[in-house]
């Protein structure tokens, strides 16, 4: 292809000049400018020609993909990739059916020891609730009366500290007592206020 360039570019020039006699190192000189131009084009065209696609798009050569490290690909696109992560509920779960509480009868009232680094004898209750469910409950409070087919009220609320435990029991509601000679946060234990001695 810039063979036959050239030599038409000779052609064009020698006809082009002919009648201006112009002298023989002028027109060498611009011979020699239209060979390199005609090489360095060539050379060009065989780089395009030798080059993959693929280091165009960017994915095999390692300067370009690591230039575009931080793009989405178009798959990532596909997919919704590109979209944020839904925002998360401050509902505990299913278990409790959209509702604030849920009554339940216990199936099994037990001691658990709780993760590392803590130790102690944490009261937990698994609990059948009136959605279907079976859940685990943590029982606040020191001691309790609950046992087996007692009835209970649940909240949502985890306990650090036990694997899988996700609800409490809400006392001095149906058959979990109050926390006895309770003085501070009587609220979150059920407990009544004292009635003031004259």
């Amino acid at each position: 292809m810039s063979q036959i360039i050239l030599g038409r570019l000779r052609g064009g020039l020698s006809s082009a000049l002919g009648h201006m006699s112009p002298t023989a190192a002028a027109v060498q000189q611009v011979l020699v400018a239209i060979q390199r131009a005609a090489a360095a084009a060539s050379a060009h065209q065989l780089v395009l020609q030798q080059c993959p696609s693929s280091c165009w798009l960017g994915s095999s050569s390692s300067s370009m993909a690591s230039s575009s490290r931080g793009m989405t690909t178009m798959r990532q696109v596909m997919r919704g990739a590109r979209a944020g992560k839904p925002a998360r509920s401050n509902a505990t779960g299913k278990a409790l059916g959209g509702s604030p509480l849920r009554k339940g009868i216990c199936v099994r009232v037990y001691t658990a020891a709780p993760k590392k680094p803590n130790s102690a004898n944490r009261a937990v209750a698994k609990v059948a609730l009136s959605s279907g469910y079976k859940v685990l409950a943590y029982i606040p409070g020191e001691g309790h009366n609950l046992q087996e087919h007692s009835l209970v009220l649940l909240r949502g609320g985890r306990c650090k500290d036990l694997p899988g435990v996700r609800y409490r029991v809400v006392r001095g509601a149906y058959d979990a007592s109050p926390v006895k000679d309770r003085k501070r946060s009587r609220s979150k234990y059920g407990v009544k206020r004292p009635k003031q001695q004259k």
